[in-house]
């Protein structure tokens, strides 16, 4: 049994240890520096209010205390240890590092900024056992708001073009005045006018003047234009001439000469003397015409779509005016270096999984660009990789398996609709064909067949579309062992690996990635939504029924119909600057219907290893309340139609490159139809009672490009009923043979989600 008072003694031994320590390397007649403590008065704040002003205030004084994780310094208890001071531990933050007069006059400002102008600050020291902190009262005094706002008024272009955008504006009557607001006006005006030509113009010839002078703590603001702004930043440039050099070396120069060889397309000067690309493939780029008013969206879009080709390792381009200037015409020059258009590539890798299988795959690659002189892509992988397990139920069954991909893209829609091509990503068609040759040491060997065709485009950056119009999966099994013939006999649930399958549909992705170019401890939301549909058209011409005993076959395999919908939903909360809460939802459902009572297995979903239940063997959990007792010579893996599972984890960055974990994982599977060889594995209303739930410990070590997950995990609670399901109570640390039964050791490369 987990015995309490351990825990507590652990705990009073820590706070004692904290206590007397993170004062030893303080010198003599100096403080530990612990932090500011502001209090906020002021006419008309709300609790929310003074809460939100405190939180930025105390953001900006500094020093800033030593780093605390749960309420412990630990780098600076770190630094008490030779062993760990050079690489992991924190010197002391001392008080006679703190510029007391500095910080008041940096919060007085800070205030004054946003609007509070007769704001007060005031600060002093407290010392206590040699702990110092900063104590500041802030009387902030009322807060001025905006009354008017007032537009420039001349009949030139540029301040009609100004008065335009202004129901934009973020200048709202009756809000409070704020200087980051003020800044990012001048920005908003800046931007507005470069989307309409004004290519010279700059944020900083916008002056926003402030009339605090008119009483009731109220001021006006006036947007003016400088007097002084150059002529040519008044003008509104259109594009005269676009000249592109796709094969451009940076060693060289440009000279009129080759400009003069160049070929004339839709408007666009192509200057390719080894014709290695089609002008087509830079009319579909270019987001805008030659005579167009010059604008930053497009010219930003035209830069991003050149880049997402992936044929040139550097672009980069210019904008020349054409003389003379008074015409307010940009001849423009795009200058694209080509990556080497034929590669071969090698890739090692080695992996292990929480069921004790070890594993490595080498892939070979071909690549060859711009294969038809528009943009296409050609790769040709081939893959050879082993799994064995050196411990355990399943030592002696290792997998092999060799295949191979032939994926060609282009970089555009190839249908025989118009599509609209526009925005800063190129969309793309494409097309795969591959293979792979599966064998189970013991057990069987598999082949599988795949075709697909379908599009792939992006938005945004954060938003990716992937629909596959045609996807064909055809899977055979080549030869089965007695061995696993005979375990069949016994648990006749092993011949769903095996089945021979034959999947013909559509399917739809749609991602959305706020963590895009984030760093890892930054908040944010990912989504991810799959629907895949199989089976429908030939399921209507040949009425299957597999109910009915009138399942259909091509090319002797039964097709599969079902309509399958998985969604992933993640949050990320940063709750501080070492802080993440990371929170997964997967969510999937699958409708067999017609030829199919299952879907195929595939499609299936799976819980349990080292990126799902890190608490329970892969693939081991469920479907719903069944539990595998029929005694094999190895472990089946357990799949359902239908998935639910939720991960939370909390993730704290200890010391450079070191990170830690707290994760507790829920979630099981179920089967959509009845299965009487799995009593109690349909979903029911009784599913949240048949979630298995675990959670542990980890440590991560991150490098920015490589992570090594190492996690430890127990079981809380079972999936199945026989009276026990919640086993907290069980927990028994010292016991090994507990702990041989109980805890799982997790080895992973990268983040679990």
């Amino acid at each position: 049994m987990f015995n309490g008072r351990v825990v507590l003694i652990i705990i009073i031994a820590v706070m004692m240890l904290v206590s007397c320590s993170t004062t030893k390397k303080v010198p003599a007649g100096d403080a530990l520096y612990t932090g500011a403590d502001i209090k906020v008065d002021g006419p008309g704040l709300t609790p929310r209010k003074k809460k939100e002003l405190r939180k930025d205030l105390e953001s900006l004084t500094r020093p800033r205390p030593n780093q605390k994780v749960l309420g412990i310094p630990f780098k600076l208890l770190l630094n008490n240890s030779r062993l760990f001071r050079r690489r992991l531990g924190e010197p002391p933050v001392l008080l006679s590092t703190l510029n007391l007069g500095h910080n008041v006059d940096l919060l007085q400002n800070s205030l004054e900024n946003r609007g509070y102008f007769h704001a007060k600050v005031s600060g002093d020291t407290v010392v206590r056992r040699k702990k110092a902190t900063a104590k500041y009262t802030a009387e902030t005094g009322p807060q001025y708001r905006i009354a008017q706002v007032f537009l420039p008024e001349d009949s030139s272009a540029l301040s009609q073009t100004v008065r335009e955008s202004a129901g934009k504006t973020f200048l709202k009557t009756g809000d409070a005045f704020d200087l980051a607001i003020v800044k990012g006006e001048r920005t908003r005006i800046d931007n507005y006018l470069k989307e309409r030509g004004y290519y010279y113009f700059s944020e900083d010839f916008i002056l926003l003047r402030v009339d605090s002078t008119i009483g009731n703590n109220m001021v006006n603001m006036h947007v003016t234009v400088k007097r002084e702004t150059p002529q040519e930043s008044k003008m509104v440039y259109h594009i005269n001439d676009v000249y592109i050099y796709p094969n451009y070396d940076l060693r060289q120069n440009q000279t009129d000469t080759a400009r003069q060889m160049a070929d004339f397309y839709k408007g666009y000067y192509v200057v390719d003397v080894g014709k290695q690309f089609k002008p087509r493939l830079f009319s579909e780029s270019m987001q805008f015409n030659p005579g167009d008013i010059y604008n930053r969206a497009d010219h930003n879009q035209t830069i991003s779509r050149l880049v997402n080709l992936n044929l040139f390792k550097f672009v980069k381009n210019r904008f020349e005016t054409v003389n003379p200037s008074d015409t307010a015409r940009l001849n423009a020059f795009y200058y694209l270096t080509p990556f080497p258009r034929k590669s071969l590539r090698a890739e090692l890798n080695a992996h292990t999984k929480s069921n004790n299988q070890t594993g490595s795959a080498i892939t070979v690659g071909w690549k060859n660009r711009n294969t038809l002189r528009g943009g296409e892509l050609l790769a040709i992988d081939f893959t050879a990789g082993f799994e064995v397990q050196y411990s355990g139920q399943q030592k002696g069954f290792n997998t092999f398996s060799i295949g191979g991909d032939i994926n060609f893209t282009t970089p555009r829609f190839l249908s025989p609709f118009h599509i609209s091509n526009k925005g800063g990503f190129v969309p793309r068609t494409k097309f795969l064909v591959g293979f792979e040759l599966l064998t189970k040491h013991k057990l069987y060997t598999m082949q599988s067949f795949r075709f697909g065709f379908g599009y792939n485009w992006r938005e945004s950056f954060q938003k990716e579309h992937d629909l596959n119009i045609i996807s064909i999966n055809y899977v055979q099994p080549l030869e089965i062992t007695q061995l696993y013939k005979d375990s069949a006999l016994i648990n006749p649930t092993l011949l769903k690996a095996v089945e021979e399958q034959f999947i013909l549909g559509t399917n739809y992705n749609y991602n959305y990635n706020q963590m895009v170019g984030k760093p890892l401890m930054s908040g944010g939301m990912y989504f991810n939504g799959n629907i895949d549909l199989s089976g429908n058209i030939m399921g209507l011409a040949t009425g299957a029924n597999a109910k009915n005993n009138n399942q259909k076959e091509i090319f002797n395999a039964p097709f599969s119909q079902y309509i399958r919908l998985e969604l992933d939903l993640r949050k990320y909360v940063k709750l501080s600057p070492t802080m993440v809460w990371a929170n997964r939802l997967i969510n999937g459902i699958g409708v067999p219907y017609g030829n199919s009572t299952q879907l195929p297995y595939i499609k299936q979903f799976f819980v349990g290893g080292t990126n799902s239940l890190r608490a329970f063997r892969s693939r081991s959990v469920g479907p719903g309340s069944y539990r595998d007792t029929i005694s094999t010579s190895f472990p089946p893996d357990q799949s359902g139609d239908i998935k639910l599972e939720i991960n939370s984890e909390l993730r704290i960055k200890l010391a450079g490159i070191v990170h830690g974990a707290i994760f507790i994982d829920a979630g099981n599977i179920w089967l959509f139809n009845e299965d009487t060889l799995k009593p109690g594995s349909k979903f029911s209303g009784d599913f949240i009672n048949q979630l298995a739930v675990g959670g542990g410990v980890g440590l991560r070590f991150d490098v920015n490009f490589f992570v090594i997950r190492f996690d430890v995990a127990f079981p809380f609670r079972m999936w199945y009923p026989d009276g026990k399901e919640w086993v907290l109570n069980n927990i028994s640390f010292h016991n090994s043979d507990w702990r041989k039964r109980n805890i799982v050791f997790n080895l992973g490369i990268g983040y679990p989600f």
